[in-house]
C-alpha cells in the first residue's frame, strides 16, 4: 500500500491512449474499441510493463493524430483488465480506473504515445462532511431520480447504486460516468478537485438535462397524439373509400379531399384561414362528387389555393439601377423620376414601409401606364394591370358572395393570382372613370384596398378569408383629378405628368418611338431613316396632342409605307425628310398654332386647360348699337357665362376711370363669342380675358397680340388664382406668346414651369384687373385710360421675385 502511494506521488512515464468521446473516472470500468496504430502500440507496451496506461480524452474527436494541444491535461491512470480482438483490425479493451492524474508532458516514443504524469488527488476537507455537502447530495439524487423517470431505459441496478450511495465522491463520479453527457461536461467534473463544487456542477448539468428531456417528452406526446389522430382518420377514410367502390361511385371524394388537405398543409396559413379551408374540404368529402355543390366547393378551393399566400419576389432597391431603367424607358419626366428614385431609396433603408400609393395624373399618351411598368421593373416586382374604366359594380372590386350563381372573386384577388406573388405592383388604370349605380359604389370599395391601415386583412366577398395587401405597391392613373372622389384622393400621393413640349416630343420620337416601330416593322438603320426635320414636321403639322400616342401611330404609318416600297423593289433604303414627308402623309393637317402678329380691338388671347393639355382660347367681343343686350355664343358653360356678366358689371363700375361712356349698358349691345362653337367650354379662368376684351371693344383700344392671360375676376376687380398653369403656359409658348398675365397668388407655381417655357416667356403677376389692362392694352390707351396712380406692371421670369413681394418658395 505504501509503495502504491509513493508511486502516485512520484511523476512516472507510461504509455498513453487518447480517448475519443469518452471520459474514464477512477474506480470505474470502461469498455471501448481501439483502432489507431499508435493506440494499439501503447496497449502492447503497457501489457509488457505493469498493465498501467494513462487514458485522457481528446478535445476534437475528428483529429486522427492528436498532439499535446489536442488533449485535456487531466485524465485517469487505468489498469488493463482484458484485451479482445474484434472484427477487422480493431481491439476491444476492458480497463478499470485507478487514480486521477495530470499530464506534465507528452512524449512521442515513435510508434506510440507516452506521457509523464503525476497524481492529481481530490482536495479532501479536514473536517467532517458539512450540511451543504449533504444538501447537494440530496439535490443530485432528486434530480437523478427525475432524470431516470424521464429516461425509462435506465438500468435498475444503476439507479439503486446511485440512490443508495452516501459517498459524495462516488455519487458524483458514478452518475457522471453512467449518463450520456458530452465530453466537455464530463471532463469539467473530472477536473474539479473540490467535492462540493463538483456536486454543484453536476446538479446544474442534471437540471439542464431534465428541462430538455421534459420538452422532448411533451413534443413526443403531441406528435404521438397527432399520429394517432391521423391513423384514425386514415382508417375511416379507407372505410369510406371501400364503401364508395362497393356502391359503384366512379369519383372518389376521399382521395380528392386528401389531395386538397395536402395542398392546404403546404400553404401554412394562419389558423383562421386554415380552419376555413379545411371545413370546406370536409364538406366536399361529404357531398356526391358529381353534384353542383361539389363543383362550387372545388372552384372555391382551387381559387384560394392558387393565391400567392407566401410567395414573394425579392425586391431590388438599387437607386443607380432604377435610374438607368427609368432613363432608358422614358425621356424627360424629371419630377416623376425623382419621386420614384426617392421611393427606391426609402425601400432600401426601410424595406417594411407600408402605405405608399402613387397617383399619376396627366393627359392621355404622356406615359402614365409605361411609367408604372418601369417602376415595377426597377423594383424587381411582378406587374399586373386593372382597368377601372366604366366599373360600376362594387362586386368587381370585392367579389361576389358564393351564394350567387356564377360568383367569382374581385379584380384585386384576380390580379394577385395573375401576378403570382403577394408583393406585386398593381396598376389601377383610369381611376377617375369609376362609376356607380344601384349595385354599389366601387370607389367606396377601393377605400379599404388603398388604406394601409385596413388592407392588411382585406376580405374579398368570394374567398371570405383575410388576405394581406400591405406588401402590394399600388399605382393609379387618372386624366382628371377632379373626377376622383375626395376620400379616395386623400389616400393617394398625386404626381402630375404634364403635356410634352415640342422638343420633348422630338427627343421621344427620335430616341424611342422610331427605333421601336422600325424594329416592329422589320426595318433597320440601313433600310429606313427618319430625319430630324421630318420628326419636327410630324409634331408641328400632323399631330396635335398632349402626349405622343398619335405621334407613334404616325411613325408606324411611315414605317409601313417604307416597308411596302422596299418589298416592292422601289427602294433599297427609304429616307423620309421634311421635304418629302407630304408624299407619304399627304398635305399638312394642322397649321402652326401661332397668333397673328396684329393688334386688334376686342380680340384677346386666353389660356384654357383641357384633359389633353393646355390650349389657346381667343375671345372676341363686338359692340353694336342697341338697347344693352348681352349675347354669349360659343357653347359656354354656366361658369363662363357668370364670368362674362361679372366682367361687364366691373366695367360699368369703372366706366369713368376707363373713359367709357357711362350709359353704354343702355345704348350698346355686347356680343361675346368664342370660336369653335361646336366644342363646349367651361371653367373658372376666363374672367380677366373677357373683361379685357370688353374693355378694349368699348374703348376702341387695341390689344397686344403677343399677350395672353388667365385668371378669374370678382366684381371689385380682384384677380383670383387658377389651376393648370403649367399646361396653359406651354400652350402659350407653342403659340409664340411673349407675355403671360397670371394671378398673383399663382406666382409660386412658376417654380414648376418647364425651363424651355420659362426662358421664352415673361410673366406678369396681377392681383387687380387694372394691372391686366395696363399690360394687355397698347401704350396709347394706357396713357389715356388707366388711372395715373397705378404703377407699371412688373414683368418677371419664372422663378424670379417681383418686388416688393416676398421670395417664392422653390
Amino acid at each position: 500500500m505504501e509503495e502504491k502511494r509513493k508511486e502516485q506521488e512520484t511523476p512516472v512515464t507510461m504509455p498513453m491512449l487518447a480517448l475519443r468521446g469518452l471520459v474514464l473516472f477512477p474506480n470505474m470500468v470502461l469498455h471501448f474499441e481501439v483502432g489507431r496504430e499508435k493506440s494499439m502500440s501503447a496497449l502492447n507496451q503497457a501489457m509488457k510493463n505493469d498493465q498501467k496506461i494513462f487514458l485522457v480524452a481528446q478535445k476534437d474527436v475528428k483529429v486522427e493524430d492528436p498532439g499535446e494541444k489536442d488533449l485535456f491535461r487531466v485524465g485517469v491512470v487505468a489498469k488493463i483488465r482484458q484485451i479482445l480482438k474484434a472484427q477487422g483490425s480493431t481491439l476491444r479493451v476492458l480497463v478499470e480506473g485507478d487514480y486521477r492524474a495530470k499530464m506534465l508532458r507528452l512524449n512521442d516514443a515513435g510508434n506510440y504515445l507516452e506521457a509523464t504524469v503525476e497524481s492529481y488527488p481530490l482536495k479532501t476537507p479536514r473536517y467532517p462532511r458539512t450540511a451543504l455537502c449533504d444538501a447537494l447530495m440530496r439535490t443530485v439524487k432528486d434530480m437523478f431520480e427525475e432524470y431516470c423517470y424521464l429516461t425509462p431505459k435506465m438500468p435498475r441496478e444503476m439507479i439503486v447504486n446511485a440512490l443508495s450511495s452516501e459517498d459524495p465522491v462516488y455519487l458524483g463520479e458514478y452518475i457522471t460516468a453512467n449518463i450520456p453527457l458530452n465530453v466537455e461536461e464530463k471532463q469539467r467534473i473530472l477536473e474539479e478537485s473540490v467535492i462540493v463544487k463538483r456536486l454543484e456542477t453536476l446538479a446544474g448539468i442534471l437540471e439542464n438535462e431534465n428541462n430538455i428531456l421534459s420538452l422532448e417528452k411533451d413534443i413526443y406526446d403531441k406528435v404521438k397524439d397527432q399520429i394517432d389522430q391521423n391513423q384514425r382518420d386514415y382508417f375511416l377514410r379507407e372505410q369510406m373509400r371501400v364503401i364508395s367502390e362497393e356502391l359503384g361511385e366512379t369519383d372518389n371524394p376521399i382521395e380528392e379531399a386528401d389531395e386538397y388537405m395536402a395542398k392546404i398543409d403546404k400553404l401554412a396559413l394562419p389558423e383562421e384561414s386554415d380552419q376555413k379551408l379545411r371545413q370546406e374540404v370536409e364538406r366536399l368529402s361529404r357531398v356526391p362528387g358529381n353534384s353542383q355543390e361539389a363543383a362550387v366547393i372545388r372552384t372555391y378551393l382551387d381559387t384560394c389555393i392558387e393565391l400567392p399566400w407566401n410567395t414573394a419576389t425579392k425586391e431590388k432597391a438599387d437607386v443607380a439601377r432604377a435610374k438607368r431603367i427609368l432613363d432608358a424607358d422614358h425621356y424627360g419626366l424629371a419630377k416623376v423620376k425623382e419621386r420614384i428614385l426617392e421611393l427606391v431609396a426609402v425601400r432600401k433603408l426601410a424595406p417594411d414601409i407600408k402605405g405608399q400609393i402613387i397617383c399619376l395624373v396627366g393627359p392621355p399618351g404622356v406615359g402614365k401606364t409605361s411609367v408604372a411598368k418601369s417602376i415595377a421593373r426597377a423594383l424587381g416586382r411582378n406587374y399586373t394591370r386593372i382597368s377601372l374604366g366604366g366599373v360600376r359594380d362594387e362586386s368587381d372590386i370585392r367579389g361576389h358572395r358564393k351564394t350567387y350563381v356564377g360568383s367569382m372573386p374581385g379584380r384585386i384577388i384576380n390580379a394577385l393570382k395573375l401576378a403570382g406573388s403577394k408583393n406585386p405592383l398593381i396598376l389601377l388604370d383610369e381611376i377617375d372613370k369609376l362609376g356607380n349605380d344601384f349595385r354599389g359604389d366601387p370607389s367606396s370599395a377601393l377605400l379599404e384596398v388603398l388604406d394601409s391601415e385596413q388592407n392588411s386583412a382585406f376580405r374579398d366577398h368570394y374567398i371570405e378569408i383575410p388576405f394581406d395587401l400591405s406588401d402590394v405597391l399600388f399605382v393609379t392613373t387618372a386624366n382628371n383629378l377632379d373626377a376622383i372622389p375626395d376620400p379616395l384622393r386623400d389616400r393617394m400621393e398625386v404626381i402630375e405628368l404634364s403635356s410634352y413640349t415640342r422638343e420633348e416630343k422630338f427627343q421621344i420620337a427620335k430616341k424611342y418611338l422610331t427605333p421601336k416601330q422600325a424594329k416592329r416593322h422589320g426595318l433597320s438603320a440601313r433600310t429606313f431613316k427618319l430625319t430630324d426635320d421630318a420628326i419636327y414636321a410630324l409634331t408641328d403639322f400632323y399631330t396635335r396632342e398632349a402626349g405622343v400616342r398619335t405621334l407613334e401611330r404616325t411613325v408606324a404609318s411611315l414605317c409601313r409605307k417604307a416597308a411596302k416600297q422596299i418589298v416592292a423593289g422601289e427602294h433599297k433604303k427609304v429616307t423620309i425628310s421634311g421635304k418629302n414627308i407630304t408624299e407619304y402623309l399627304g398635305p399638312h393637317k394642322f397649321r402652326p398654332e401661332m397668333v397673328e402678329p396684329k393688334n386688334e380691338i376686342g380680340l384677346v388671347n386666353g389660356l384654357a386647360w383641357t384633359s389633353v393639355g393646355g390650349e389657346m382660347l381667343q375671345i372676341e367681343v363686338a359692340i353694336l348699337d342697341g338697347s344693352g343686350k348681352v349675347e354669349l355664343t360659343g357653347q359656354l358653360g354656366d361658369v363662363m357665362k357668370e364670368s362674362a356678366h361679372a366682367a361687364i358689371s366691373y366695367i360699368r363700375s369703372r366706366a369713368a376711370s376707363l373713359h367709357i361712356e357711362p350709359d353704354f349698358y343702355k345704348t350698346k349691345d355686347i356680343h361675346i363669342h368664342i370660336p369653335e362653337g361646336a366644342i363646349p367650354k367651361d371653367g373658372p379662368s376666363a374672367g380677366v380675358t373677357m373683361c379685357t376684351a370688353v374693355a378694349s371693344a368699348l374703348s376702341g383700344a387695341p390689344v397686344r397680340y403677343d399677350v395672353a392671360m388667365t385668371g378669374e375676376i370678382t366684381l371689385r376687380g380682384r384677380v383670383l388664382p387658377i389651376g393648370g398653369l403649367k399646361e396653359k403656359t406651354m400652350a402659350a409658348y407653342r403659340a409664340g406668346i411673349k407675355t403671360v398675365v397670371i394671378p398673383k397668388e399663382n406666382e409660386p407655381d412658376l417654380a414648376e414651369i418647364d425651363p424651355v417655357v420659362a426662358s421664352h416667356i415673361q410673366f406678369v403677376p396681377a392681383d387687380q384687373i387694372d394691372t391686366v389692362l395696363k399690360t394687355a392694352l397698347i401704350s396709347a390707351y394706357e396713357s389715356r385710360c388707366v388711372p395715373p396712380e397705378l404703377a407699371a406692371a412688373p414683368r418677371v421670369k419664372a422663378g424670379e421675385i417681383s418686388a416688393p413681394q416676398e421670395a417664392i418658395t422653390q
